[in-house]
C-alpha cells in the first residue's frame, strides 16, 4: 500500500515511520494495556500490519492488524491522540484499514473495544453472531508491577 492522505493527514504502513515512543506512550495509559512494557509494544508491532496516522512527520494516530494475510485478522492498539479526536481521523483510519489490498478476502476479522462501537459499526463490524462459540484467556492485569 503507498501512503493515503487526506489534508494534512497521511495514514502508512511503512514501519519504519513509526514513532515507538508516541505509540508507547499512549498504549502504556489506555484502558486496555495499561503499563504495558516497551518491548512488548515493539513485538507487537513487528508481528502485525501497522498502520500510523501522520500529520507532516508527527505521529498522531496509529492501529495494527495481526493477521496471516489469509483468512483471519485482529485489530488491535487502535487510536488517535486526545487532542484530535472528534475530527474523523478515526473513521478514515478503519476506512483505509479495511480498504487495505492484503486484508480484503478475510473470512474472519475481529476486535474487542469497551467503548468505540459506533466507530467500528461504520465499516461493518457487528456484535458477535454466535457468543458462545468464542473462548478467551483474559489476564487484564498482565503488565502491573507485583
Amino acid at each position: 500500500m503507498s501512503d493515503v492522505s487526506k489534508g494534512p493527514y497521511t495514514v502508512s504502513t511503512d514501519v519504519s515511520r513509526l514513532h515507538l515512543d508516541v505509540i508507547h506512550g499512549y498504549l502504556t495509559n489506555s484502558y486496555w494495556s495499561p503499563g504495558v512494557p516497551r518491548d512488548i509494544v515493539e513485538r507487537a508491532i513487528k508481528g502485525s500490519l501497522c498502520f500510523g496516522v501522520y500529520e507532516g512527520k508527527r505521529q498522531v494516530g496509529f492501529a495494527r492488524v495481526v493477521t496471516d494475510y489469509a483468512t483471519y485478522g485482529y485489530l488491535a492498539d487502535v487510536f488517535i491522540l486526545d487532542e484530535l479526536q472528534g475530527k474523523g481521523l478515526g473513521t478514515w483510519l478503519m476506512e483505509v484499514i479495511m480498504a487495505h489490498p492484503n486484508l480484503q478476502g478475510l473470512r474472519r476479522f475481529g476486535l474487542v473495544t469497551q467503548d468505540a462501537h459506533a466507530l467500528y459499526e461504520k465499516v461493518g463490524f457487528q456484535p458477535l453472531a454466535n457468543p458462545d462459540r468464542h473462548m478467551e484467556i483474559v489476564r487484564p492485569d498482565i503488565y502491573r508491577k507485583k
